[in-house]
């Protein structure tokens, strides 16, 4: 089938002067823009267990960024930026942030004219004992290379990335991280280390907040998809239906799955990150009821949902995917997926509301919202824009319920 979207259709006017360039004091003290059937308010996100239906599940992702930027050097001095995307041997998450000696990943390089051949290398004191980082590229794959760590000390990596590495910020803040951003770029649920970028959307959300929301009947789900660095990438062809997806990992568990088909009808999910995840799980259980097994090997196709017969329900794909997991003894799903949820013809299978930031102009980010809203997301984003609503990353939040 042939797709098109024009992407100059999801393009609006963003100042710089209203993209928060940093975090708010108190997280939940940001505003919430309300969209209930078309009608349009703003409220505090503190006060969101009074505007979401009482009983709703929400669904947060719980990655943790990791600390993914490192400045090295190479011998003659200049500087160089690596930029850890995802391991790649080990290839595992879990088994990568433990190996202690040496590794691989995929990696962006920055200054890479100036490190033709060779390494690159930081030195460092741990213990009392000078140690050495250093790094090689062993795969040239244009903007990605895979890069070889070895290390001297007796850390682990994701040890090694705390003592020497930095949050990847987003591009578009224009500014080196900062002490706060170790902090405030987190959510206050984030456990499993993998992404390069936050589920912004949960970094509203307070202990205190989910306790409260907790008291008055919501419940909580947690699923884990790493974010890409390819979140940021801009949509640069004309038709966006050209712009290929990046891969984004995750994971969810049995006793997850079951929840959210307990409350199909219900699954509110906080963040753009958990949508993507979601949604991911209705090709999964296509793939079962067709083929017997969601082939956990494979990713998600970028326009393989669209091809699911429109009868094939969210809580048909929840049961079938159930019903996997108890026949195989398995308490949780690996799979990967490349979705693009847009405008054309998107059928949204088990996401009911969703909690989102504001969105830079042309991404596939708005595209997810507009297939969500159709074209009120005009009035959305020009109500935000009217009544001093703070974009992207560190900005303010919405509400989206149809």
């Amino acid at each position: 089938m042939e797709r098109h979207i024009d992407i100059n259709r999801f393009d609006y006017a963003l100042p710089d002067a209203r993209i928060a360039k940093f975090p708010l004091a108190e997280r939940s003290a940001s505003k919430l823009l309300v969209y209930r059937g078309g009608e349009i308010s703003d409220r505090h996100f503190a006060d969101i267990g009074d505007v979401l239906p009482a009983g709703e599940l929400l669904v947060f992702n719980n990655t943790k960024v990791i600390r993914a930027r490192i400045i090295m050097h190479k011998p003659s001095g200049a500087r160089i930026e690596v930029f850890c995307l995802e391991p790649h041997a080990p290839a595992d998450y879990e088994r990568a942030f433990a190996v202690v000696g040496a590794c691989e990943w995929s990696c962006i390089v920055g200054n890479r004219k100036k490190w033709k051949e060779g390494y690159v290398e930081i030195n460092f004191e741990s213990d009392g004992r000078a140690e050495y980082l250093r790094a090689w590229i062993t795969e040239d794959r244009g903007r990605e290379c895979t890069v070889r760590f070895e290390w001297t000390a007796p850390m682990t990596f994701g040890q090694l990335l705390e003592h020497l590495g930095r949050i990847p910020i987003p591009p578009y803040l224009n500014r080196e991280s900062e002490e706060i951003d170790n902090t405030r770029y987190q959510t206050v649920y984030s456990k499993f280390e993998g992404s390069v970028a936050a589920p912004t959307a949960g970094l509203h959300f307070t202990p205190e907040l989910i306790e409260s929301m907790r008291q008055r009947g919501f419940e909580f789900e947690e699923v884990t998809l790493h974010v890409g660095a390819g979140t940021f990438l801009p949509v640069k062809d004309e038709d966006a239906a050209k712009h290929p997806m990046h891969t984004e990992h995750f994971e969810v568990r049995r006793a997850t799955v079951a929840r959210l088909l307990d409350r199909w009808g219900h699954i509110t999910a906080v963040g753009t990150t958990s949508v993507r995840t979601l949604e991911s799980l209705t090709a999964l259980g296509w793939r079962i009821r067709t083929a017997g097994t969601p082939d956990a090997g494979r990713v998600v196709g970028q326009w393989e949902l669209y091809d699911i017969p429109a009868a094939y329900t969210g809580r048909e794909a929840l049961a079938d995917l159930l019903g996997y997991l108890d026949r195989e003894d398995l308490d949780r799903l690996k799979a990967a997926t490349q979705i693009m949820i847009t405008p054309l013809g998107y059928e949204f299978r088990i996401v009911h509301n969703i909690v989102t930031n504001f969105h830079q102009p042309k991404s596939t980010l708005l595209l997810l919202v507009s297939a969500f809203v159709g074209d009120d997301w005009h009035r959305i984003y020009d109500y935000a824009l009217d009544h001093d609503f703070r974009f992207l990353s560190y900005g303010d939040s919405s509400v989206l319920m149809r």
